[in-house]
């Protein structure tokens, strides 16, 4: 059964309450270009994903032409971004885009096996994006479904697919994590 066909746990349950609090505090780090801070809170076997929305007929299940992600990486691809970001060759953020992660719509459920997870989050995000003076800001409107597990450092990310709510981007580039 999937998480959205489970029954939600209740927003004073210890465990949404401790998920909401990561998501809280993971918006704030990448908000401030804490790359490394965040970076900690990803868990090594990680998949961070972000499909390319098709606009397909009724007839159509959307999943079954999805052929391709924005992005599609793991541990190492995101370790590799984090890095960049701290050499003078990170050109698409130069300057660097102001951001603010706005979350809403949290929904935490226990996992299908909680021996491999702590919760399963829903959640929407509204993510506003300004670079320079220049530039029109850019806003991304997406649903995420995060995966988060037990460590013995606190939660981390173990899954991260991330929907975006239009089929044609409008931002400059994807060099942010969402």
């Amino acid at each position: 059964m999937s998480a959205s066909q489970q029954r939600p746990l209740p927003f004073g349950h210890e465990i949404h309450l401790r998920a909401h609090q990561f998501l809280v505090d993971e918006a704030y780090l990448l908000d401030e270009a804490r790359w490394e801070d965040w970076f900690a809170l990803v868990d090594p076997r990680i998949a961070y994903r972000m499909p390319v929305r098709v606009t397909a007929m009724k007839a159509v299940e959307e999943s079954s032409v999805q052929t391709m992600d924005h992005f599609a990486e793991d541990h190492y691809a995101l370790r590799k971004r984090v890095e960049r970001f701290a050499t003078s060759h990170a050109w698409t953020e130069d300057p660097r885009s102001r951001t603010r992660h706005h979350l809403t719509n949290v929904r935490t459920f226990a996992p299908d096996h909680p021996s491999e997870a702590f919760a399963v989050v829903e959640s929407a995000l509204l993510l506003f994006r300004s670079r320079g003076d220049r530039d029109e800001p850019s806003i991304v409107s997406a649903g995420r479904r995060d995966v988060l597990v037990e460590s013995d450092r606190g939660l981390r990310l173990l899954e991260r697919l991330i929907t975006v709510d239009e089929s044609v981007l409008r931002t400059q580039n994807l060099a942010i994590f969402l």
